[in-house]
């Protein structure tokens, strides 16, 4: 079994993950409409592409008082990001938190992540390093503890075909990447502020 005790990132929780899942929706049905990649069912895990086009996810909720939702998200720079949400929680949106992730393939101990709240729920945001999701597909559980407290304890079954499938997600998005804007600048007749009393428009020189 690999340890991974103390696996903090640098810069603990990257400031841009919380925008990242909660502009996810948590809801993989919100993205069927992907173009590269269809929402699908594999091994009791919903597998679907980010909005953004930057990645996928896999997500699954258990059948339990607040309903916890357990969401794995991978882009196409190879980066994760993990999050876990209940409503009968009461974490509160940026809140800094250190939690004990335990897999069924190592630990890790106090490590960092961000409150956030999506779809009514309130819960948690956290990354990890590149293989991460590897770990997770060949792991039997995750449990989640703060301090002496726990806060889940999950069951992973059929995570290892669930990631085989976000890989390919992956796959499809970097090969298929966003359209581009077709206007890289404004135009020159939009003013600075649209809504001033007497709009100025930008200087031409």
């Amino acid at each position: 079994m690999r340890e991974m005790l103390h696996a903090r990132l640098g810069a603990a929780v990257r400031p841009a993950l919380l925008s990242v899942i909660v502009g996810t929706g948590l809801c993989a049905t919100a993205h069927a409409s992907a173009r590269s990649y269809s929402a699908r069912n594999v091994g009791g895990w919903a597998v679907a592409a980010s909005k953004d086009r930057k990645g996928c996810f896999v997500t699954k909720e258990y059948d339990r008082p607040g309903a916890t939702t357990l969401l794995l998200g991978l882009d196409i720079d190879g980066s994760n990001h993990l999050s876990v949400l209940n409503r009968n929680w009461s974490i509160r949106s940026k809140d800094r938190l250190e939690l004990n992730f335990r897999l069924s393939k190592g630990v890790y101990s106090k490590h960092p992540a961000v409150g956030m709240a999506a779809d009514g729920k309130q819960g948690f945001v956290t990354n990890f390093e590149t293989e991460f999701p590897s770990f997770f597909a060949t792991s039997e559980f995750l449990d989640i503890d703060r301090g002496d407290v726990a806060v889940e304890k999950l069951n992973l079954a059929g995570s290892g075909a669930a990631v085989a499938e976000l890989r390919r997600c992956v796959e499809i998005q970097r090969a298929n990447p966003g359209i581009k804007a077709d206007r890289a600048e404004r135009d020159d007749d939009i003013p600075i502020d649209p809504f001033a009393v007497e709009p100025k428009r930008r200087s031409k020189d």
